[in-house]
Order: C-alpha cells, then structure tokens, then sequence
C-alpha cells in the first residue's frame, strides 16, 4: 500500500513538473522576444519616471523565467500572470503582433511610465481575458483607444492616464460608455488626461472606489447618482471647464466613503451648509476656480479630518470662519483670490505646512501665533489689506520655511533683532514692504527667488549678499528703489534680473552668460553698451530702454539667436541700426524708438520671421519705405514715424503683403506721390474684423510688456500692451498728393485713420462710412474739396472728428454722431453749413431741428415726450419772443442735460430770430397795403 502510495506521488509530481516545463520554454522565448523589440534607455527620465529601472535589463535563460524582475508566475500552472514593467525605461512601440500577446494568462500588466514613441494602443490588448488589472498610463500612447479595451470584463483596475494635449490618447462618446457598461467588476477607473469630450453616463459600477476624469474634456451636468456610488473614496472632475454641476440637497451615500473630491473649474454656484456635515471623511477637497459666490459654510470646520482644502479663485466673500484654519489634521489650505476680508484668527495648530492666501481683502495684524507653525513651509499671504509694523524676527522659528510672500500689503518690515532664516528658505517676495536695507537676509544663503521690487532700497547691494546668492539665487527683482550703483552682478546660476526703476549710473552692469532675462530700463546709464553683452548667449529678453546709453548698437546683438524681445528705446544712441540679423533668429519684438540712429533700415529684418513689433519711430533714419518688412507674416506693429523717409510707397508683386500688420504709424516722414492704394489691398488683418479679437489680447508677457507710441483722439500718447484690437493707420505730415483712394473704406477694422497735414485733393471717398469701427477721423490739412459724405452720419464710434483746413463745402450732415463735435473740427472750410458752424444751411426748418434733435438723444428717456415739450418751447419762442423761448429752453436744458444741447441753442436762436423778423416783414407789409 506505501509502495503505490509513493509511485502515485511521484507520477503526480512528474506530471506537474511536465505541465509546467512547457509554458515556461514558451514564455521564456516570448518574453525574451518582447524585450528585444524595444532599446532600453536607463538614463531616459521622463516627467513621471525621475528614475528609471530597467527591469528587462537581467532578463536571459540562465534563470527561470519566473524569477526574473516583473515577472510573476503562478505557483501551480507555472503561467505568468502579472507583468510589472513600469518605469523601465523601454523605448519602442507595442504592435499587433508583439510576443506580449502570446501571454494569455495574464491577471495583472503594468507597463506605465516607459516610452512607447506616441505609438497607438493595440486592440490586441482586449484579448487578454483573464485581466484583473491594466495601467499603461503616461507612456506615451497616442491616437484612439482601442473598443476592445471594454471587453476585458474582469478588469477590477484601469489606468491609461496621459498627457493632454491634440496628440493624445482620444476616447468616443461611444466607447466610453460602453467601457462603463461591460466593465461591471470596475473598482479603479483613471482617465486622467484622455480627450473624451463627452457627457458623464448615468451609470458607473457600484464597486467603484476611485475614479479620475481630470482633464478630459467632460462637459453638461454631472449626474448627482455620481454623488451616491456607496464605496467611491476618491472622484476627480477636475480641469473640466465645460462642465457644471450642483451638490446634493439631501445626505450623500457615499459620504461615509468619499476621501478625495476634486473638482476644480467645474462650475458650481454655491458650498451648501450640508457639505460640511455629510462629508465628514474627507481628507482632500478641492473647489479651486468653482465660480463659488457667498461665504464659506461654517460647517467647513467639522471637517476634523481634511488634510488640504482648496477654495481659490472663486467670489466667496465674508471672513473665514472661527476654527477654519485651526483643524487638527489640516496640512495645507489655499483660499487665494477670493473676496474675503477681516482679521486672521490666532493659530491654534501646528499641523500645517502651506497656506496661501493672497489676493483677498485681509486686513488687521499678523498674528504672532505664526511663530508656532514649525511645520510651515509655504506662506502666501500678498495682495491683502494687512497692516502694522511686522518684525522679520516673526519667522525666525519655522526651520522648514521654504516661501514667503508679504508683498503688496500696507505692512512695514522691521527688523529690531537678528533673524535666522530657515536654510531651506528660497522663495522671498517682500514686495511695497517699506524696506529700506539688506542686512535683514544676511542669514538667508540658499535663496533661488527674491523680489524686494517697490520699496525705499538705497545705494548699493553689498557685496555679502553676492558672495551667499552666487551659487544659489535665479531670479532677482529688486527694481523700483533707490539703487545707485552696481558695479558687477556675480550670481553663476542666475536666470532672471531685474533692476527696473533705479538711480543706477554709469556704465551697463553685465549679468552672467546663463541670463536669460535682463531688464535695467528707467535708469541714469550713460556710457556705451559694452560689446561683451554678446556672451549673453541664452539672452532672451533684453531691456535697457529709458537711460542715457550713447554709442553704437553692438552688432552682435542680431546674431543671439534666443533673443525675443529687444528694447532700446529713448537712450541716446547713434550710428546704424545692426545689419547682422540671421535666418535662426527668434526675435519678436524689436523698439529703438527715440535715439539718433541713421542710415537705413537693415534689410536683414526680414530674417526675423517671428517679429511682431517694430519700432524706429523718432531717429534720423534716411531711407525710402522698407517694402520688403511686408514678407514677415507675423508682423502686426510697424512704426516708422519721425524720420526721413522719403518718395512714394510702392508695392512689390509678392501676393501676401503684411498680413498681420494692425498698427502702421509712417508720420512726421516726407513720403510722396499717391497714397499706395496696392500696399491697402494687402492689409488683411484691417480689412476684417475678428470677435474673438475682443478678448483683452495683448503683445508681451509676464516680464516684458509692448509698448508704443502713437497719435490717437488728438494726442500722442504711448500704448502699453499693444491691444491688437487697437488697429491705426496714421500717415499724417507726410507729401502725399492725389486722391484719397476708395479702397481705404476696405478697411473696416481701423479703429484710428489720420492722414492729416498732407497735399490730399479731391473728394472724400463716401467708402469712408464703411469705417463703423473707427473712433478717430482725422483728414485736417490737406486740399479735400465737395462735400462731406453723408455715409459719414453713420459713423457713431467716432469721438474724434477733423476735417478743418481743407475746402469742403455745403451742409454738415445730420446725424447722431456729426453735431456733438465742437466746431473747430470744421473751421477753415468756409463753404460748410449747418450745425456746429454758425452758417445755415438754406433749407432749415421746425422740423428739421426736431430731427436733429432726435439722433442726439442717445437712449435718453421718454424721447417723444422729450420733442414735445421741443417743440412747444420753440412754439412759445415764436409766439412769445425770444428771450422767453430761450428760457424755457434753457430751462429744459437744466432738467433734461443732454451734453449737446447747447449746440443745439446756438441754431435756436437763428430760427427764432429768422421767425420774428419774417413776422415783423409780414406785418410791414400788412400796414403799407393797409395804407395804400
């Protein structure tokens, strides 16, 4: 009996063994095969994968396969069911006919963070049958998940997270409530980042305990049965900006489970009182740019176990309630840019490690108990109402200190004792703090940032600071003070200064080679720039506009290829314009306005092809119009005005001239011949108008901010943030002759046309009144001769209107928008009649007035109300006398207050006056037949 029992066991183990040994051979072949499909890149870091470790690195047969890293077999079948590849530093593509799919037992597969080169998700993957758990995320997937995907009915995880971007994964309506359907045993969806652009379905499995659709393009309500799934823990919405949605009335099933809601940018319109009482498991929420308005519940603060609450960007208005910031749990909270006001409540917790709550209406003392947040690393508390003397010595205990912001406050630093800095402080932003000196940051060695801009800084940067910032510090913004003099700026891992705004003299301070940003405009500079500003290779932005900078431009400058935005205006240069612009240049704004440069204008600006600004305006620039700058395509500012630029305009045959140009200032030049009606019909972005232009677009950034220049309404005054909505043509003190072409009427996005102070003659064009966008007309001084074309009656966005000095002649028209200017906007055409000139046009009657009358009302109440009681005083001024009519007018004058009324009066007065004399003839001539 023992004898058998043993052969049974040993024929048992025999066949087990000879189970195994078979799949073993075949996924040690196919696991061998998907590892040489791919180039392994160790060193390939990724945004998500800092570290990567190639696990396929060791994989070869002189181990069972089984034991070898990521590998996963099971323990009787000997199958592999679980591939953890992730993070492995694979580069290639997964095709249809990759050995992975010969797996077919999969359970679990992880094959995140590597680098599958935005190849597409093989439909092959939906044959995995027996899979539990899929993540591919962050990999570098592209194009359309695979429907298939939704046939792995086992799955208890889904993770395809990416990137989002139009090259990433995409998901259809169709196929993502399908996936939500089959996939019945789903415990973890993440999404995270996949254009969906759907809809959220009704139904989700109820085993769900996590579900992440961030930033996918969601859109319409949320449906509130998402709010009740009985075992969510962890829902994020987040970054779906089209999407709305209202929290629930009653008590949330999922309120006992729910730990992390994410719903930043989704649009709310209030945080119910319930909120704080249902949710009492929360340890994340997050209600950031919500379009929240009202107060925060004080039911917020039975939130006892929340660790990071995030309410910024919204309109919540009133205090913060008592306790809030006191939570026994509460690590991190961000109330930044809202409209909350009143005073901070004492600390009474230690726990926390970031708050941020700049951008409010905050206002009375810091409290000292800031002293006791030793965890504190991050402490935002800029663009508020606080106030009082604050002693730096305030901060001397947070040891963990890593930001702080005080900036834009009505607070005064001081600095009574010394102060330890954490060594872990690198961020400073003490912006308008009253700061007077530096000894206070002798202690702070490690800085990267530090903005000490706005404040009553004098003389020098000693040279201690240098000597603790060299190695450390990246961007420095002490600007608007009362510095003197700096002599060297000796900061090796420096990337951004700014010393804007100072007293600064003498010779250009030099940054080191890894500047990228250098701004040292508003200053009293006044030697030559020296030609080592050139090693500034990476030099992104330079701006040194505003000083007494004399010399040359050093060639060099057109040869840094990184340079962007380069501004040198109002110094005292002289000599030519650099002729060195090369092909790779990333120019895009270049501004020399106000120097004495000469000579001609490079022709290798057209190597520019990103430059958008261009301003020569006031040089000594003798050249004729630069036709060929109309080949850059992006070029949307031009201004070349005061110089001496001479001869006609004319045109080259090039087909797509200056496409994008919504600015061209050629003023105060001597430019001749015909207006250049060939360079109007290429002007595209003028002759159409674009709504989405509404929006306040602008040229610039954070740093750098355009600025121009230009004669508007009358006045030259200079435009900073080039609104390229703000469309001008101004061609004004030029010798241009001729006619006035018809085709300038084309150009319906003009907002200012002045072609004043030339040689015009003819008619003015009736096209003109297509111009309905147009603020500013000015055709002053020139020859112009007819009369005013009465399309012009239809121009009622005009605020400035001149026409004076010319030879116009007959009646003004009438019109809403022509009788509200002052008369020296016709003045020195003596032909012209009617209002606002004294001169009446012969046809003027009762009713006439009346209708003039009518189109200045401009929405005033009861208008016919309004021309009855008109006419009734002009009636009573006929019958009456004048000076009783003129009272009554007057009288309604100081009832009514149109604005143009009293243009009105001065016609009045002619009809009334005109009535009695014609009733005194009348009556003359009755007596003399009487006599006869």
């Amino acid at each position: 009996m023992g004898y058998a029992v043993m052969l049974l066991i040993v024929f048992f183990c025999h066949e087990v063994s000879s189970i195994s040994i078979l799949p073993h051979k075949h996924q040690t072949i196919s696991l061998l095969k998907f590892k040489q499909s791919f180039t392994i890149h160790p060193s390939a870091v990724t945004d998500y994968c800092p570290k990567p470790y190639p696990k396929t690195s060791s994989w070869n047969t002189s181990r069972d396969c089984c034991s070898w890293d990521g590998v996963v077999c099971d323990d009787i079948t000997g199958h592999v069911i679980e591939l953890d590849l992730g993070c492995s530093g694979l580069v290639g593509t997964i095709d249809s006919n990759s050995s992975l799919f010969q797996l077919s037992h999969l359970q679990r597969l992880d094959l995140t963070r590597n680098n599958f080169s935005n190849s597409h998700i093989s439909p092959e993957f939906g044959k995995f049958s027996s899979l539990k758990h899929l993540d591919l995320s962050y990999s570098y997937f592209s194009g359309q998940v695979p429907s298939e995907i939704s046939h792995l009915s086992k799955l208890h995880s889904l993770r395809l997270s990416t990137i989002y971007d139009s090259n990433a994964l995409r998901l259809t309506t169709h196929d993502f409530k399908s996936l939500l359907q089959n996939l019945t045993q789903l415990r973890e969806l993440h999404l995270f980042g996949i254009n969906i652009s759907s809809t959220i379905p009704l139904n989700f499995s109820s085993h769900l305990t996590t579900l992440r659709l961030s930033e996918t393009g969601l859109y319409g309500i949320i449906p509130e049965s998402l709010f009740h799934l009985p075992n969510l823990e962890t829902l994020d919405l987040g970054f779906n900006y089209e999407l709305s949605g209202y929290f629930p009335k009653t008590k949330w099933n999922s309120s006992a489970s729910l730990i992390h809601l994410n719903l930043h940018g989704v649009n709310f319109s209030n945080l119910p009182e319930s909120l704080g009482y249902h949710l009492t498991s929360l340890r994340s929420l997050d209600l950031a740019y919500c379009n929240l308005r009202g107060p925060i519940p004080e039911s917020l603060s039975n939130l006892i176990r929340i660790e990071y609450l995030k309410l910024n960007g919204n309109s919540l208005n009133g205090t913060i309630p008592p306790g809030m910031l006191s939570l026994p749990s509460l690590k991190g909270i961000e109330l930044s840019f809202n409209h909350l006001s009143g005073p901070l409540e004492d600390f009474k917790s230690n726990s926390l490690i970031w708050i941020s709550l700049e951008g409010n209406q905050l206002q009375g003392h810091l409290p000292h108990s800031i002293q006791n947040l030793v965890n504190l690393t991050d402490l935002i508390l800029s663009f508020n109402n606080f106030s009082g003397r604050v002693d730096v010595s305030l901060f001397s205990n947070l040891k963990l200190l890593s930001s702080l912001s005080l900036s834009y406050n009505n607070i005064s630093l001081t600095n009574d004792n010394k102060v330890t800095w954490a060594e872990s402080l690198d961020t400073l932003e003490l912006v308008a703090c009253e700061l007077k000196e530096l000894e206070f940051l002798r202690s702070a060695n490690q800085l990267l940032m530090l903005d000490l801009s706005h404040n009553k800084i004098q003389g020098r940067i000693p040279d201690w600071a240098w000597s603790n910032w060299m190695f450390s510090l990246y961007y420095l913004n002490i600007s608007h003070n009362m510095l003197t003099s700096v002599d060297s700026i000796p900061l090796q891992s420096l990337h951004t200064i700014d010393l804007r705004s100072n007293l600064l003299q003498g010779s250009l301070p030099i940054p080191p080679n890894s500047t990228k940003y250098f701004f040292i405009s508003q200053n009293n500079l006044t030697e030559e720039i020296p030609s080592s500003i050139c090693n500034l290779t990476s030099l992104v932005m330079l701006d040194l506009a505003r000083n007494n900078l004399k010399g040359a431009i050093p060639q060099c400058l057109g040869s840094i290829t990184a340079l962007q935005v380069l501004d040198m205006r109002l110094n005292n240069l002289s000599g030519n314009i650099p002729t060195t612009f090369i092909n790779e240049s990333s120019l895009s704004r270049l501004n020399l306005h106000g120097n004495k440069l000469e000579g001609k204008i490079p022709q290798s600006l057209t190597n520019c092809k990103q430059l958008e600004v261009l301003d020569l305006g006031d040089n000594h620039l003798n050249d004729t119009f630069p036709v060929w700058l109309g080949t850059l395509p992006k070029l949307k500012v031009l201004s070349l005005r005061l110089n001496k630029l001479h001869g006609p305009i004319r045109t080259s045959r090039i087909e797509n001239m200056f496409p994008k140009l919504r600015i061209m200032d050629l003023s105060y030049n001597a430019f001749s011949g015909n207006l250049p009606s060939s360079l109007f019909q290429h002007l595209k972005a003028m002759r159409t108008t674009d709504p989405s232009m509404e929006a306040s677009r602008y040229g610039g950034n954070s740093y750098y901010q355009d600025s121009i220049a230009v004669v508007s309404k009358g006045y030259e005054r200079e435009v900073v943030k080039i609104l390229f909505l703000y469309t001008t043509i101004d061609l004004s003190k030029n010798k241009f002759e001729g006619h006035i072409p018809t085709i300038m009427g084309d150009l319906i996005a003009l907002r200012v046309l002045n072609i004043s102070h030339n040689r015009l003659e003819g008619h003015i064009p009736p096209s003109l009144g297509r111009l309905s966008l147009v603020e500013s007309l000015d055709l002053s001084s020139n020859h112009l001769v007819g009369k005013i074309p009465a399309q012009f009656a239809s121009l009622t966005s005009l605020e400035v209107f001149n026409l004076s000095y010319n030879h116009l002649e007959g009646c003004i028209p009438q019109g809403n928008q022509l009788q509200t200017f002052e008369s020296n906007s016709y003045e020195g055409n003596d032909g012209l009649r009617g209002l606002p000139v004294t001169k009446s046009c012969g046809d003027d009657h009762a009713s006439g007035t009346t209708y003039a009358v009518s189109g200045q009302l401009d929405g005033e109440e009861s208008n016919s109300e309004f021309l009855s009681d008109f006419r009734k005083a002009a009636l009573m001024g006929y019958g009456s006398g004048l000076c009783i009519g003129i009272s009554i007018v007057y009288f309604m004058m100081s009832t009514w207050k149109p604005i143009w009324f009293a243009r009105i009066i001065v016609k009045l007065e002619h009809k009334i006056m005109m009535g009695r004399r014609k009733k005194q003839r009348r009556q003359r001539n009755c007596r003399r037949r009487n006599n006869h």
